[in-house]
Parts: structure tokens; sequence; C-alpha cells
């Protein structure tokens, strides 16, 4: 028996898709429509997840204490996604939010 293809639904705002990223019907989505990005076809995916891959990236060295590495790898496992995004997703949002005070 085949399974019924995951939808992605409308957002009301990004912490609700990021939300719905997370989750196991967002993980769920992106396995029945992984692909490699060709050129000419109609861009997959959310908007978000668009800009997010159009964004440069840059490496650095951070050094942090094992106990927080581990937590991030335990909780990684847990969402289904890696720890290193994790840790993206985590700084990412702490910035978001600091920008936003006053």
């Amino acid at each position: 028996m085949k399974k019924k293809p995951t939808e992605m639904p409308k957002f009301a705002n990004e912490a609700e898709e990021a939300d719905w990223w997370a989750s196991p019907q967002g993980r769920e989505f992106l396995k029945q429509n992984s692909r490699p990005i060709s050129k000419g076809g109609p861009p997959r995916g959310s908007r978000l997840v668009a800009q997010l891959r159009r964004t440069t990236t840059v490496q650095i060295a951070l050094r942090l204490p094992e106990p927080d590495v581990a937590k991030a790898r335990q909780i990684a496992t847990r969402k289904g996604i890696g720890y290193q995004t994790l840790l993206k997703m985590l700084v990412h949002e702490g910035l978001r939010r600091e920008a936003r005070r006053p």
C-alpha cells in the first residue's frame, strides 16, 4: 500500500513554519520531496527554506563544553536532524530574539 504524500500547510508566521519543519511531518515532507536541485524547474519547499539555501555561510571554529555538545547531539537525534544544524538554528533564533530587544 502506497503512503499518502505529506502536504505542506500554509503558515501564519516564520515561527510556525520553523516548528513544522522540525516536526515529523516536516521531515517526512523533506524525505518525500528531496531531489537534486535542477535548473529550470519550479522551486520546491517554502519561501523561508529557499531563502536559507541562498544564504552564504562562513566556516568558524567554536569551542563548546562537552556536556553542551552531548546535549545538542541528543536533542538533534530526537528531532531527526544533525547536531550542527540544530546549533545553527539555535544561534539564528537567539540572534533574531536579541535583535528585537530595545
